[in-house]
């Protein structure tokens, strides 16, 4: 074997080698998880079905329950809803929800499942057993496995939209939000609205819908928009939103975040708009109303932040013993963080006894929190009693990792 042999062995070993290696990024990366992918057997489908889930992000910190949002087309949507929902929580725009992928298994499946049936073509006609499917065994199973609430939206995009009005038009749906991004209205001569007609004559259409369209030709969604208008009842809270600058392809995300501020109004407030309202009545008064809404209202993490802010900003520090109690009193499972909050602005103040008073007024939940034991830290290091201090820091770190907080929480308490 000469030399030039050897060295074209050579190369064409290593070439094998970085082909069937993957890439050295991946070998030393972790994860970034959104979701996970799961199947059961369905009886009503006759078939193994496939579903997607995401939690939010502190869904394992508490035993609260939550709203949860349930997308068609799972495969397709799933991880930018998923991914758009836990960002507007974590930026205080809309309350935290579980986060539902419906699979659909390919193209005819999906044509199939979300159409009603049509006399000219057998590749349409599936919606009621699709439906059927997610009352009677989907829903019932995310129920049983996850903390919901009985807020439950569905959303749905092109088909999966024209699904999703299907679906508002059923006396038992299990849903009581509607989300549908250019739905597919033009099918079957766009009989969408006599079925929006029955259903609201039958049982009243009650619960809020979002409906939007971009710049498309014939989707038919201009004739539900003008029946929406016209035969509507007066008490559905209903929107709609065209978006003349996206195509079909592109309309889907600017649309869901519309959609998920519209079933979300005015849910958050940073601490400078906290200021223009005026006295922590007024601020109060604000949130209450807030609960109102279709995902209900909780102080998460950044309008607990911004809330202590704001009772620093405005000088009303005086105030926080009685704002506690009012918070105890409207907001009872959002005591213990908006207490942590102002008492770490204690600790930055260097107030650090007045925050260890806090702390210590919701202890009982407070050992549990993450947060909780940082802030004890922080404490514990002002008073140079180094030990207690790191002792509540790694007890900070290891409820962080039992909890599975994300990368960017787990770093706040460092």
């Amino acid at each position: 074997m000469n030399a030039l042999t050897k060295l074209l062995i050579l190369l064409f070993t290593l070439l094998l080698s970085i082909i069937s290696s993957p890439l050295s990024a991946q070998d030393n990366g972790v994860a970034i998880v959104e979701g996970y992918a799961y199947h059961h057997q369905s009886k009503v489908m006759a078939e193994q079905r496939r579903y997607q889930v995401a939690l939010p992000e502190r869904y394992f910190a508490s035993n609260r329950q939550y709203p949860t949002l349930y997308v068609v087309d799972g495969d397709f949507q799933f991880q930018h809803v998923s991914a758009t929902v836990h960002h507007l929580t974590r930026m205080g725009k809309i309350a935290p929800m579980i986060v539902v992928g419906i699979a659909n298994q390919g193209p005819t499946d999906y044509l199939y499942a979300t159409t009603w049936p049509d006399k000219s073509d057998e590749a349409f006609g599936g919606a009621v057993t699709f439906h059927r499917y997610i009352t009677n065994e989907l829903v019932p199973l995310i129920d049983k496995q996850y903390r919901t609430n009985n807020k439950r939206a569905l959303s749905g995009y092109s088909l999966g939209g024209l699904f999703t009005l299907f679906s508002m038009t059923q006396a038992d749906t299990p849903f009581n939000a509607f989300v549908a991004m250019s739905p597919s209205a033009w099918f079957d001569n766009q009989s969408i609205t006599k079925k929006l007609d029955g259903a609201a004559e039958q049982q009243g259409l009650k619960h809020p819908l979002f409906i939007s369209v971009a710049n498309e030709q014939e989707m038919g969604v201009d004739t539900v928009v003008q029946w929406l208008e016209h035969h509507a009842p007066e008490s559905l809270l209903w929107q709609f939103k065209s978006y003349p600058e996206e195509n079909h392809f592109t309309t889907a995300l600017p649309a869901l975040y519309d959609a998920l501020t519209f079933l979300s109004p005015d849910y958050g407030a940073d601490g400078g708009e906290m200021l223009a309202m005026g006295d922590v009545e007024q601020v109060l008064s604000y949130f209450e109303t807030s609960q109102s809404q279709w995902g209900g209202f909780e102080f998460e993490w950044l309008q607990a932040y911004q809330f202590a802010k704001y009772l620093f900003w405005s000088k009303q520090t005086d105030k926080i013993d009685q704002v506690l109690a009012q918070i105890a009193k409207k907001f009872p499972r959002s005591l213990t963080i908006v207490t942590v909050h102002i008492a770490k602005g204690m600790n930055i103040k260097g107030e650090h006894q007045r925050a260890k008073q806090l702390l210590d007024s919701v202890a009982a939940e407070g050992i549990n929190s993450p947060d909780w034991q940082h802030e004890l830290s922080v404490y514990y290091d002002a008073q140079q009693q180094t030990a207690k201090a790191d002792h509540h820091q790694q007890l900070a770190l290891s409820l962080a990792q039992q909890y599975q907080l994300r990368s960017w929480d787990v770093w706040e308490l460092k």
